[in-house]
């Protein structure tokens, strides 16, 4: 097999999650055509792996909002053609959705993804010609990979190679010296760490002579990471930046310390160590994996202390 559709719409951690699994498909298939469906809003980060060929964009939660609208239908029709001009070897469904096979159904070629004790939807299962157990209980990224490895028959590389290329960026804001990364923003305010640990861990950073940097990416983000900064000598608080500019970002960094967040994992696949907080999500499951530095602290309901982090930062730093 040669041409083959990926069906993973979001979420943005979820879509790194899959990478790692298409370069064993890369690896394992010389050749290989992979075209990726995805949510428009995250379609940059497929375009960072060398071995997707082509991006078909969908837009279903902003249709959502304007089922009605005339650019909702267009961009809709558009999506429904791209998926079905060329035929697939195989359609590969990982998200197991209801959501997701409404999409892979709209493309020609037989479709397999988790049968139904695996698939996060059960009812999913029944649209699939192939489908393969996989256990619940272990890394998303595994669960992937193994199933990518059942669907095409090849044994599962031992190291984790998310694959992805450094964009050709230049991000003159920058300070000049080194730096690292603060990911203080997460979707869940329950995942957060207090400021005031922000604010100390800085400030470990900083004695060392390293820059702190601090994304966002909404006002309520942007106003935290301003308050953190204040706390922080010499820290900066990031621009707005699209995803192809914070992968470059990350990947410059002499470490990236975040929350549970989307960053956080594509600082993983940026092969940049990273320190991953926990505090009311389960690392086994959904923390950062990868075969370079990537160490998750903390776990639900267990808010780790500062020193812990600094810990884990002094082990995994590059030099």
């Amino acid at each position: 097999m040669s041409k083959i559709l990926l069906v993973r719409l979001s979420s943005m951690g979820d879509i790194i999650n899959a990478m790692p699994a298409v370069t064993d498909m890369a690896q394992a298939m010389p050749g290989l055509k992979l075209d990726w469906v995805v949510e428009d809003s995250f379609q940059t980060l497929p375009r960072l792996h060398p071995a997707v060929d082509r991006i078909i964009p969908v837009a279903l939660r902003r249709w959502r909002k304007s089922p009605l609208s005339g650019t909702s239908w267009r961009e809709f029709g558009a999506a429904r053609n791209a998926l079905a001009q060329e035929p697939y070897d195989l359609i590969l469904d990982v998200q197991g959705l209801l959501k997701s096979v409404f999409f892979a159904r709209m493309a020609r070629g037989p479709i397999a993804g988790p049968d139904r004790h695996s698939a996060r939807e059960g009812l999913a299962a029944l649209a699939y010609q192939k489908s393969y157990p996989i256990v619940w209980h272990q890394h998303a990224i595994q669960r992937v990979r193994k199933l990518a490895a059942q669907a095409f028959d090849y044994p599962l590389p031992v190291n984790i190679n998310y694959g992805l290329a450094r964009p050709d960026i230049t991000l003159s804001w920058l300070p000049a010296s080194s730096y690292a990364v603060l990911l203080t923003a997460t979707s869940r305010p329950e995942k957060e760490w207090p400021e005031a640990r922000w604010i100390s861990l800085g400030q470990h950073f900083a004695a060392q002579g390293l820059a702190c940097v601090l994304p966002w990416g909404n006002a309520q983000e942007q106003a935290r990471a301003e308050r953190v900064a204040k706390g922080i000598p010499n820290a900066v608080v990031a621009p707005k930046m699209a995803l192809d500019a914070a992968a470059t970002l990350l990947a410059d960094a002499r470490i990236v310390v975040g929350v549970d967040t989307g960053l956080a994992h594509l600082a993983a696949a940026m092969a940049t160590p990273v320190v991953a907080v926990f505090l009311a999500s389960d690392p086994v499951e959904n923390g950062v994996l990868a075969s370079t530095y990537a160490v998750n602290v903390g776990h639900n309901g267990a808010s780790p202390e500062v020193h812990e982090v600094w810990q884990a930062v002094v082990a995994g730093m590059r030099a």
